[in-house]
C-alpha cells in the first residue's frame, strides 16, 4: 500500500504463519495514555498481565511457545526469553510502588527480526530503593538483544523496545 510504512512488519513466508497483509490501528497499550500508543498490526502478539512476580514466568512461557512455533533457533529463543524476563522483572521491581499495575508485552515481526516491546504505566524503570546503585539488568538486555531502546517518562512509565534477529552469525570461540 503506498505510504504504508508498516510493510516490514508483516510475517514473511519464512515465519511460517498464515497472517494476512491487512493492518489496523488500535488504541494505546492497555492502561496507556492515548498520547503514547503502540500501533496494532494483525500480526502482533499482545499480552497484558498484572505486574506480579508469578506472571513473569507466564510471559516467558508464551514467548517460548511463540519462538517454537516460528522455528526460531534455540539460541535466539533463549536470548529473547532471558532479555524479556529481565525487562518484566524490572517492571515488577521498579515501576509500581503503591499500586499494582500491568506489564504490557507486544511482539511483532520486523523484517528478519522480532521486535519485543515491554511497557508499564508506572513510574518507569529506575534505581530500586532496596539496592545500592544500579543493577546489571540493562547491561544483560543490551548483551542479549540485537538492539534495544528505552523510553522513560515519569508521567507515562517506561517502554523498552528490543529486537532479535532470526538469523545470527555464529560466534567463533578461540
Amino acid at each position: 500500500m503506498p505510504g504504508d510504512d508498516t510493510s516490514s512488519h508483516a510475517f514473511s513466508e519464512d515465519w511460517n504463519t498464515g497472517a494476512d497483509e491487512t493492518r489496523g490501528t488500535a488504541g494505546a497499550v492497555s492502561g496507556r495514555s492515548s498520547s503514547r500508543p503502540v500501533s496494532a498490526l494483525d500480526s502482533d502478539v499482545r499480552l497484558t498481565v498484572p505486574a506480579r512476580p508469578e506472571n513473569i514466568a507466564v510471559v516467558r512461557h508464551v514467548l517460548g511457545a511463540l519462538a517454537e512455533s516460528l522455528g526460531l533457533p534455540a539460541v535466539v529463543s533463549a536470548d529473547m526469553r532471558l532479555a524479556v524476563t529481565e525487562a518484566c522483572t524490572n517492571v515488577v521491581r521498579h515501576a509500581y510502588s503503591e499500586h499494582t499495575g500491568t506489564i504490557d508485552v507486544v511482539v511483532r515481526p520486523k523484517g528478519d527480526s522480532l521486535e519485543v516491546i515491554v511497557a508499564d504505566t508506572g513510574r518507569g524503570v529506575g534505581p530500586s530503593p532496596d539496592t545500592a546503585g544500579p543493577g546489571f539488568g540493562m547491561l544483560l538486555i543490551a548483551a542479549l538483544a540485537d538492539s534495544f531502546d528505552l523510553e522513560r517518562d515519569p508521567s507515562f512509565g517506561s517502554r523498552l523496545v528490543m529486537s532479535f534477529r532470526r538469523h545470527r552469525a555464529a560466534l567463533r570461540v578461540a
